[in-house]
């Protein structure tokens, strides 16, 4: 396909050299046929990656829609290497351009773009991330006094918070599988279903017997009527029916955890108290690393926040002959 190449100026004088001319059908628009191979979730999040690429390269005039990215070529995505840091952090930075380079690739295939252009505007460089661990772990005195405000709570929303954090610190789900739940992906007395981890993975998980009284006590108000297992709650204490959204999980404990009085922590900061606590009890990497649905026992490893003093331990275990 033959196109007029217009190149970023860089000093502003082509005040949008990079926008479409005309729309693209979305069959063979590269950031849509990209974003059409992603979950739901990871779709929501790489869209508003390639919003703020096409925002930094336009100067705000285009979106992911109207950006016409076969028109990149290297000078433009050096200049993103070297501005999107100063906006958002390593990690960050590295998933946008490897949303941008999957873009890239998807012109190159749908023969918007030549292969020599495509294989120089994707030669970048990762960040270099930081090694520090992000996250923490919630001590039991913490998760004593989340659970206690929930208990204490006798309405529906009480109820509803207490299941939710039972579940989270008892499978250690990530929030997204928590709020796809389903009443029928429960069967007593502990076992859950999730039909859609990431990268659409179904996998089984148990919960622990302190959590199956305080799961039983939420379904008795609930009810049995198909659907959401976890559902929204008016304010005036009525079911709504409908499924939690993934940032009303991140609210309400956040909620919760401002009425125990403890540090802030996040719903992956569950996942992580619940991976280090199995790793704690000496449960084996290949086991945990299921529970959690990992791919890989390295990124389980990863999870591990229980500090020098397990090390310390591990070397007290050693028996010398001194």
């Amino acid at each position: 396909m033959n196109r007029n190449i217009a190149v970023l100026d860089l000093q502003g004088q082509d005040p949008n050299p990079l926008q479409l001319l005309e729309p693209l059908p979305l069959s063979v628009h590269p950031a849509c046929v990209y974003l059409s191979q992603l979950s739901e979730r990871s779709r929501d999040t790489m869209r508003r990656h390639l919003n703020a690429i096409a925002r930094l390269l336009t100067g705000n005039r285009c979106d992911y829609l109207n950006l016409d990215w076969a028109l990149l070529r290297y000078q433009h995505t050096a200049l993103l290497r070297t501005e999107l840091p100063r906006t958002f952090a390593a990690t960050t930075v590295n998933q946008m351009l490897s949303a941008l380079k999957q873009v890239l690739s998807e012109a190159r295939k749908l023969h918007l773009m030549s292969l020599e252009d495509y294989s120089d505007a994707v030669t970048l460089k990762p960040m270099k991330t930081s090694s520090q661990l992000k996250g923490r772990l919630l001590s039991s005195s913490e998760m004593q006094a989340l659970m206690s405000v929930c208990l204490a709570d006798q309405s529906l929303i009480g109820f509803r918070d207490a299941a939710m954090l039972a579940i989270l610190l008892g499978t250690g789900m990530r929030r997204a599988e928590v709020v796809r739940l389903n009443l029928e992906d429960y069967q007593p007395p502990g076992t859950l279903m999730i039909r859609q981890g990431k990268g659409s993975k179904a996998r089984t998980v148990y919960l622990p017997s302190e959590c199956w009284a305080i799961l039983n006590q939420w379904l008795l108000v609930r009810g049995n009527s198909p659907g959401a297992l976890l559902m929204s709650i008016s304010k005036g204490n009525h079911l709504l029916g409908r499924r939690l959204s993934e940032q009303a999980v991140l609210f309400l404990l956040q909620k919760r955890g401002q009425d125990a009085q403890i540090k802030p922590f996040t719903p992956h900061d569950c996942r992580r108290t619940f991976i280090s606590g199995l790793l704690a009890a000496g449960i084996d990497l290949v086991t945990v690393s299921q529970l959690a649905g990992h791919t890989s026992v390295t990124t389980t490893a990863k999870y591990d926040r229980r500090g020098e003093e397990v090390k310390r331990q591990a070397v007290e275990s050693l028996t010398l002959p001194f």
